[in-house]
């Protein structure tokens, strides 16, 4: 019997012939990684009398949540981190001056196909994208993964969405995985795995991918794939010395359900608040003012989706009455779009750029929102209270529709630009 992506990585990581949906196995563990969440991991290592971590070089340690510390509290955190990698010999310590975690590991190679990944961030399904199977933990399981190099799994069923057609023009991966999230719910896919297939997804970039399989959490996704191809094997080849897998599900790998998606007429897609499914087209709510207009965060902040922006931006100014925050997603998309002139655009349009940092997104410091004041983001959630007051407004979208209605103050079909 053929076996799913999932199957396969945690027969591999478990050290079996093979697993079925519904088993419980304890994985070995490829890679973990954590933000400011190593604090309090750390702190149950000592607490455990554990001085040590199974292996410093499979560990990755990131500053991103709160970077620069907005306050003592987590200026502290930051000093505990910084000198507990030390102790420790993690030499894969990105300082706030990297970016946000999940681009970070992408851009700095330690991502591959066939990996089987554990992060202290929800959307650690991002690594999907490059077929690894990522997931979030919380900061107890953590400390054990750190003491260990394991962690037990169910194995999960699988869902494929078969995607195809062709993008309409402004029409982009988010607006793909927002149209899910809003036919198909956010509880679709609860420890599911999920796998994206079909002649879209193919033709989708790497950057694009990795925006929906950061999303795929939304659906309630343990992982969230695509398989490898010419274009995962293209980007890593030069960021990594270790060889690529072409990593695939087997052609006769049962699937929980099978869905089949036409974009060809896809409109750009909302999320109305406070829920990511609560999905309407870009036509049925726009003309809503916005004060603020964020683009970035790890599901929407790479050069590609600055880019679109800019062609959006270029020659006119951000409407009087809104506020656009750009948040690059690492240090390095940061320096590609300034040699693009992409930073240059966003400034004379008058859009206001940040360090890279969760901090808008994560509402940790920056771009909060005051009460009944409306955001439109490139993000990954619309939760009451997500950005700063909870009688505020978050709405998902593209960045191409983020861009429009910077421009015009009001929620705008990005389609006429």
């Amino acid at each position: 019997m053929g076996m799913t992506l999932a199957e396969k990585i945690l027969t591999r990581a478990s050290s079996r012939e093979y697993v079925k949906p519904g088993e419980y196995v304890t994985a070995n563990i490829d890679l973990a990684m954590a933000h400011e969440g190593f604090g309090a991991a750390y702190l149950g290592l000592l607490g455990a009398g554990i001085s040590k971590v199974w292996n410093p070089d499979k560990t990755v340690i990131l500053l991103d949540h709160a970077a620069p510390a907005p306050n003592v509290r987590y200026a502290g955190v930051h000093k505990m981190i910084r000198e507990a990698v030390k102790k420790l010999g993690i030499k894969n310590f990105y300082d706030e001056k990297a970016g946000v975690c999940h681009q970070v590991l992408v851009e700095k190679g330690h991502v591959l196909p066939g990996m089987l990944i554990v992060g202290t961030d929800s959307h650690t399904t991002t690594y999907g994208a490059l077929t690894a199977a990522g997931t979030g933990i919380g900061f107890t399981e953590m400390a054990y993964v750190l003491a260990t190099g394991k962690l037990w799994f169910r194995v999960p069923e699988t869902i494929k969405f078969e995607i195809s057609g062709k993008l309409p023009y402004n029409v982009m991966s988010k607006d793909v995985i927002l149209k899910l999230l809003g036919e198909y719910s956010a509880e679709a896919a609860q420890y599911k795995s999920i796998e994206f297939t079909g002649s879209l997804s193919k033709e989708l970039s790497v950057s694009s991918r990795m925006t929906m399989s950061n999303m795929a959490l939304e659906m309630g996704a343990k992982f969230g794939f695509f398989e490898t191809d010419k274009k995962i094997v293209d980007y890593l080849k030069n960021k990594t010395r270790e060889p690529i897998q072409n990593l695939k599900a087997d052609k006769d790998a049962e699937y929980e359900k099978i869905y089949e998606k036409d974009v060809t007429q896809l409109e750009p897609q909302v999320a109305e608040p406070y829920t990511v499914d609560n999905v309407k087209p870009v036509t049925e709510v726009e003309g809503i003012p916005v004060n603020q207009a964020l683009l970035g965060s790890c599901t929407n902040g790479r050069v590609e989706d600055l880019r679109v922006a800019a062609k959006i931006l270029d020659g006119k100014k951000v409407h009087p009455d809104t506020r656009l925050i750009v948040i690059p997603a690492s240090t390095e998309v940061y320096w590609e779009a300034l040699k693009e002139g992409i930073i240059e655009t966003i400034i004379e349009a008058e859009g206001i750029i940040c360090n890279p940092s969760c901090g808008a997104c994560f509402g940790s410091h920056m771009g909060l929102l005051a009460a009944g004041e409306v955001c439109i983001a490139s993000i990954n959630r619309n939760f009451r209270g997500r950005m700063g007051d909870s009688e505020s407004k978050v709405y998902l979208a593209s960045p191409a529709t983020v861009a429009a209605s910077a421009v015009e103050g009001k929620i705008a079909d990005p389609r006429k630009y």
